[in-house]
């Protein structure tokens, strides 16, 4: 086993910051953090001693990336594209994501997942489906005459049909019988909820009967009222997870303060990041940092994992608590609290390198190999 030494100007271990403090690896999994002066003799030592190391970011929600957009160009090469703009801004694992969309660019994308995954390519979750089982009312920027009620045989086939791809799904917990959600989450699939408007009651039924998360807090869903406290609400007042877009347009740097307080370690960030295209179905315009439709309709954020994390500390949250929303706790809405997310005895080698800025300098990961 050979053992090594990184040692930062400053550590962020997936809960607080730490100084003078070396990680001690075996390159692959973290084998203890150690004060500076107990670095063990003749130990190679790696230095970056104007740097943070943090752990890497997860994005479980983008479009695509470099210009290209895997929902509706879906293939392998989409897919390199997406991987290499969320790595640049310091995220190690993507879930590749589409909206309300045809069975032909739904198969596509399946088999594109598929493809990458042969390929022994890295960093690429799975296939997010946000949609097709969604709530018209609150469709947003999503094809209406592609949303569909599902039946529980219309949903097995597409699972079936899926291959083990589908990983998450956006629903509207309105829309589906309980059946329907309690298969989807018998799967292994994370299921959301969102472009819903969902009393708050359909909604902590759905959280009982298997939906973990929400998608996008406040956008495309119904919102938190003092007499009907909506999705909103039914998120606030629970213990599942929500996800949500802090790039100044889709939330109030306000709301992301007030939902950040009532949610604390329940609320991460995905980037939904979205790049200009034009096709017969799906027309995306962008409009200064965010992404529009023809009607104006927001679709989708210009963000990356580090820009989020900039403008969340811009905001005004502690920089901790931005660095836990992009790697922490989607490492736990993920599912793989015990292995990313932190920077801790038996985690992997999994993290990004910060300057005093916040800004991405590269990424240092067994995950895409990309470790010293």
């Amino acid at each position: 086993m050979s053992q090594k030494v990184y040692l930062p100007e400053k550590l962020f271990d997936g809960e607080k910051f730490r100084k003078d403090t070396a990680i001690l690896t075996d390159q692959e999994r973290v084998i203890a953090l150690l004060p500076t002066s107990e670095i063990p003799e003749n130990t190679e030592v790696i230095s970056y001693s104007e740097s943070t190391i943090a752990p890497a970011f997860k994005d479980i929600q983008i479009y695509g990336g470099n210009g290209q957009m895997f929902s509706l160009f879906p293939s392998v090469e989409t897919l390199k594209a997406t991987y290499a703009y969320s790595k640049a801004g310091g995220v190690t694992s993507f879930m590749a994501t589409i909206p309300t969309s045809s069975p032909k660019i739904m198969q596509a994308a399946i088999q594109a997942v598929n493809k990458y995954w042969e390929s022994g390519l890295p960093g690429l979750l799975g296939l997010q489906l946000e949609g097709p089982y969604l709530n018209p009312i609150k469709k947003g920027a999503h094809l209406e005459k592609l949303i569909q009620k599902p039946s529980l045989d219309d949903v097995k086939k597409l699972i079936t049909q899926g291959q083990g791809v589908i990983k998450m799904m956006t629903i509207a917990p309105e829309c589906c019988s309980d059946a329907v959600i309690r298969y989807l989450a018998q799967q292994d699939i994370l299921l959301s909820a969102g472009h819903s408007n969902a009393t708050y009651e359909e909604a902590k039924r759905g959280f009982d009967q298997g939906i973990t998360t929400c998608t996008h807090l406040f956008n495309a869903m119904s919102g938190l009222h003092h007499r009907a406290p909506g999705l909103v609400g039914a998120a606030f007042d629970s213990s599942v997870f929500s996800s949500i877009i802090p790039d100044g347009f889709h939330v109030d740097e306000a709301a992301l303060r007030i939902a950040s307080q009532l949610m604390g370690d329940r609320l991460f960030v995905i980037t939904d990041a979205i790049t200009e295209a034009k096709t017969d179905t799906y027309h995306y315009i962008q409009e200064g940092d965010r992404i529009v439709l023809a009607d104006g309709t927001l679709a989708g954020s210009c963000l990356s994992m580090e820009k989020a994390v900039r403008k969340m500390i811009a905001f005004g949250l502690a920089p901790e608590e931005a660095l836990k929303k992009v790697a922490t706790i989607p490492s736990k809405v993920l599912g793989k609290q015990s292995t990313w997310g932190k920077i801790a005895p038996g985690y992997i080698v999994d993290w990004v390198l910060l300057n005093q800025e916040y800004q991405v300098q590269k990424t240092l990961s067994v995950l895409t190999s990309d470790y010293e």
